[in-house]
């Protein structure tokens, strides 16, 4: 056995590694350092930190759902339902996000069992006759339905359905329902009854009862008037989209026309000399006739001066002796003319002419009055007048005047 030398104590010309030690006596005392207590804000600052650090509660709802569904989808795939499971899975997460994400929707409207009858419309709504027949045709899958019936409503004007006729429906896709029809408007719908259900309602269908003749105002010409042209232009209102109809009983002349929507219409017809009657017959859209008489006269359409005077032979045995001349002025429409200037001259023999100067009144006339002395001698004599007026120009009328023994 081999035997090692013992050691030996560090020699005595090394230096030392530790520094010596000094006495007890001279050890400083050791210093205390207070510690600092940790300030509040800093501690919650920490807090919340550590609050951040971790993920918010959506995320870890899905964290969650995701560590369950690979949970669940180990255990399928070793049990062989991974596609069923993938079909579930994926249902599940779509409902999951569609649920959270999905804005609220109003719960769906109960679905009418059947559809509703139609009713034929008329081409007219406006009718004179209170009583009519509304012919309707049915659903083609209710043709024949023993357990189903038709039932017809009515709202007057201003008033809700009401229920007026029921009948089981036949064999044929049409059925007629006689109705009796009130003064005024008449709302027609019609439903399926089948059991305690019934069809939404038919689309409304109108009737308009009308037993009242048409009105006629007629606005030109006035009644009586005088027209200085060949045809007469009849304006007026009546009832809306009425027949007009004219016959002028003075030439056995007709015509036929319209009224507009509003109610005004205008025709026109020949007129012939002197008066005219002329006959309006007017239908309204419901069947209704009315008839009114327009009376005019047919003018010459000029100037006009009509002399007249009191004795046209005047015997010479008895002059002296007064005669009166007057004129009648009328203007292009036959009316009388007021304001015209007037010239009257009447000659005859014996004696120079005689002149006087009038203007026509209101009605149309002026007159003139003078006395024939004995000088006047027997022979043949005229009067005649000229007038003058500023917007129809002038004319002229004469009579002759005959002096006998």
């Amino acid at each position: 056995m081999r035997r090692y030398a013992p050691m030996t104590s560090r020699r005595s010309d090394r230096s030392s590694h530790v520094r010596p030690r000094p006495p007890s006596g001279r050890r400083p005392e050791p210093k205390k350092i207070p510690l600092k207590t940790p300030q509040r804000y800093r501690s919650t600052a920490l807090r919340h930190e550590r609050a951040q650090r971790g993920l918010p509660f959506p995320a870890r709802v899905l964290l969650g759902v995701a560590v369950a569904a690979l949970g669940i989808v180990v255990f399928a795939a070793a049990t062989g339902g991974i596609g069923a499971l993938v079909g579930v899975l994926g249902h599940s997460f779509s409902g999951f996000f569609n649920t959270i994400l999905a804005t609220p929707s109003p719960s769906p409207t109960a679905v009418l069992v059947a559809d509703s009858p139609l009713i034929k419309p008329p081409t007219e709504p406006y009718t004179n006759s209170p009583t009519i027949d509304l012919e309707m045709t049915l659903p083609n899958d209710i043709v024949g339905d023993p357990s189903a019936e038709v039932r017809v409503y009515l709202a007057l004007e201003g008033l809700s359905p009401a229920p007026i006729d029921q009948k089981p429906v036949g064999a044929t896709p049409t059925m007629i329902f006689p109705v009796t029809l009130t003064p005024g408007r008449n709302d027609f719908t019609a439903t399926i009854i089948d059991g305690d259900t019934e069809s939404e309602a038919s689309p409304i269908v109108t009737f308009i009862l009308d037993t009242e003749p048409p009105p006629i105002h007629i606005t030109s010409p006035a009644e009586g008037a005088t027209v200085n042209a060949d045809t007469v232009a009849i304006q007026g209102t009546t009832q809306g989209r009425s027949s007009i109809g004219a016959h002028n009983e003075a030439n056995g002349f007709s015509i036929v026309g319209s009224a507009e929507s509003d109610g005004t219409f205008a025709i026109s017809l020949p007129l012939e000399p002197g008066p005219n009657a002329v006959r309006i017959t007017v239908t309204d859209p419901a069947g209704n006739v009315a008839e009114a008489v327009l009376n005019s006269v047919r003018g010459s359409g000029t100037l006009a001066a009509a002399l007249s005077a009191s004795a046209y032979r005047i015997s010479a045995a008895r002059l002296p002796a007064t005669i009166q001349l007057a004129v009648l002025v009328t203007n292009p429409d036959g009316q009388p003319l007021a304001g015209a200037s007037v010239t009257f001259s009447l000659t005859v023999p014996g004696i120079p002419p005689i002149t006087f100067d009038a203007t026509t009144g209101g009605d149309g006339r002026a007159a003139f009055s003078t006395t024939l002395p004995k000088d006047v001698t027997p022979g043949a004599g005229q009067a005649t007048v000229l007038v003058t007026t500023t917007e129809f120009g002038a004319t002229s009328d004469q009579v002759n005047i005959t002096i006998v023994p």
